[in-house]
């Protein structure tokens, strides 16, 4: 499968909590900060669910 690079650039200060805990289980803490996932249908339904939080680039 391929990888993904994930990358969160908008702040999770005020959004509602299981998107918080989506981001969170990506592997996300801080703006800026970039992970590299392989891309499974789990994890691509995780970045849909907070897609407006999130770049995402293919690796």
């Amino acid at each position: 499968m391929a990888n993904v690079k994930v990358t969160l650039f908008r702040s999770t200060i005020g959004r509602k909590k299981d998107h918080i805990a989506t981001v969170n289980a990506l592997g996300l803490k801080k703006i800026g900060q970039s992970v590299i996932k392989e891309e499974t249908p789990q994890i691509r339904g995780m970045i849909n669910k907070v897609s407006y939080l999130l770049k995402v680039e293919e690796a």
